[in-house]
């Protein structure tokens, strides 16, 4: 009889931080998860402590290695970790000592737009014949990693004090948490998370010297640019039960979703409803450049020798947050379970339309002035109402973005895999299915992105030879749920429109106010 191999999965997230242990077929043995505190130092910043994240990710490991020890397992059998993490977050920390410089600046944090629009223009100069898309398959936005390193370059002073004494590392937080699990000898980072940066050459799978220069940013404060699944070194940290264990997976978060969705082949796609929502299409080894406000980016790339796959992706900001802000800003539900119960009141919105703009609108719009905007209230309008408005405003966002896909692959989706928080509920899924107008498949085993770098770890020290042995093992996505959608085309495109004169009114919001503000000067 084989013995029973287990993997394990660091997923460290916006809002929390877990551990997750898979057995070789798949299946979700055990986890532990830690919320994760966040600070708003000022309006539109938003940074978490790095130690905190370090702190919170081996709590998890502690907590869930002793459920598995409990329910008989034996840590010997955890062949390998993966690590999954927010993509874009920056961080920022001294490499002899290993201590962190500043605070991490998190990938909605939108401190950096003045720095964007002065970059755009440096972009459009005479003289100046780079194009950033182009290379980096990106838009110059305040979402990728690059701006905000810049930002912490030209005004945190222990980073520039780094900088100059040839001490400073700045990474996204996969790198921060692999260069610290394996004791501060392992500084790396996978190319679906260098794909996020603006820094890396889509087609050379390097930093790239152009793009350096372009945002004064020396290399040498670089990680190391490896694939998704090999050996990246062995967990160091004293007295932690998984010492020696080494650590060969890592992917963004998004990307992770898409291998753990088995979105293996071109044509396939997932949505994740986490904090923001997520839809990436697998475009094989072929480089898509979108034509309708959509970014390209690494799929994942398994094994140092093995070609990339690249993937369409459409981004929105907020997604699951908008739920956290009717509990915590608006105090108008206790939990955020409570909004689906709420919804399930009344069959539409009350012609109620929120768009959730609070730091602007990401794919496909790309409009930092926009803010967030709820029309169409009225004395009849009512928390239900509100509720509904609020989960409608996740799909609409996402059906802008699968209108692009379409446009962009130039074959239509007829089925979107989904995972995430938010995709717990069955009311936020029917309404997906009813505003996207295809099937909307949700697997049992929701753990897609945890799933995803545990594939990528196991492929790295054979605990599948390939991905065809790895289809043949794991058989615990086959269950799904299917929501099949309620609406006609004209229903759908009716309300759609709608939607769309809401996004039109929820723009040029922060120019507006600038202009009220110095005629009041």
């Amino acid at each position: 009889m084989t013995e029973k191999q287990f993997i394990g999965a660091i997923d460290q997230g916006t809002t929390s931080s877990r551990f997750l242990i898979f057995d070789d077929e798949g299946k979700l043995i055990t986890f532990h998860q830690v919320e994760l505190a966040q600070s708003q130092p000022h309006s539109g910043w938003l940074e978490h402590d790095p130690l905190l994240i370090l702190d919170t990710v081996l709590e998890c490991i502690e907590k869930t290695i002793k459920r598995f020890e409990l329910m008989g397992h034996h840590v010997k059998d955890i062949k390998a970790i993966g690590v999954t993490n927010q993509r874009e977050s920056a961080v920022a920390w001294n490499k002899r000592t290993g201590e962190p410089l500043r605070n991490t600046i998190v990938w909605s944090d939108v401190r950096t737009d003045d720095l964007v629009h002065d970059l755009k223009e440096k972009e459009k100069k005479d003289g100046n014949d780079i194009q950033i898309q182009d290379i980096a398959g990106l838009s110059l936005s305040s979402y990728f990693t690059a701006v905000k390193f810049r930002w912490m370059l030209d005004h945190d002073e222990k980073v520039k004090e780094a900088v100059k004494a040839g001490e400073a590392c700045l990474g996204t937080v996969d790198s921060w948490l692999i260069y610290k699990l394996t004791n501060h000898s392992s500084f790396v980072t996978d190319v679906t998370n260098a794909s996020r940066t603006l820094l890396m050459n889509l087609k050379t799978l390097n930093w790239d010297d152009d793009l350096l220069r372009f945002f004064d940013i020396d290399k040498e404060l670089l990680p190391t640019l490896c694939s998704s699944s090999e050996i990246y070194g062995k967990l160091e940290i004293e007295n932690c039960a998984l010492k020696g264990i080494p650590i060969s997976g890592c992917l963004g978060d998004q990307q992770a979703a898409l291998l753990g969705q088995k979105c293996f082949s071109k044509g396939e796609a997932k949505c994740t409803f986490g904090t923001g929502a997520f839809m990436l299409f697998n475009t094989g080894e072929d480089m898509v450049k979108s034509k309708h406000g959509l970014i390209m980016t690494i799929a994942f790339k398994l094994g140092k020798e093995a070609k990339a796959t690249y993937a369409l992706e459409g981004s929105v900001a907020v997604a699951g947050s908008s739920l956290r802000w009717l509990r915590d800003n608006l105090r108008l539900i206790n939990s955020m379970e409570e909004v689906s119960e709420l919804a399930k009141h009344v069959p539409d919105t009350g012609g109620v339309y929120f768009v959730t703009a609070f730091s602007g609108l990401f794919a496909p719009y790309w409009r930092d002035d926009a803010r967030g905007t709820m029309i169409g209230l009225t004395s009849y309008t009512n928390k239900y109402h509100l509720a509904r408005a609020t989960l409608e405003s996740m799909s609409y966002q996402s059906k802008a973005i699968l209108d692009a896909m379409n446009q962009d692959a130039g074959v239509p989706l007829k089925v979107l895999k989904v995972d995430g928080g938010v995709s717990n509920s069955d009311i936020a899924m029917q309404i997906q299915a009813d505003i996207l107008g295809i099937h909307v498949e949700r697997p049992s085993m929701r753990e897609t992105t945890a799933l995803g770098t545990a594939i990528a770890a196991g492929l790295a020290v054979g605990v599948w030879k390939d991905i065809d042995e790895l289809k043949e093992k794991m058989t615990n996505g086959d269950d799904v749920t299917t929501f099949i959608p309620n609406t006609t085309t004209k229903e759908r495109e009716e309300k759609y429109k709608i939607w769309k004169k809401a996004v039109d009114t929820s723009l040029h919001w922060t120019n507006d106010v600038d202009n009220l503000s110095e005629d009041d000067e």
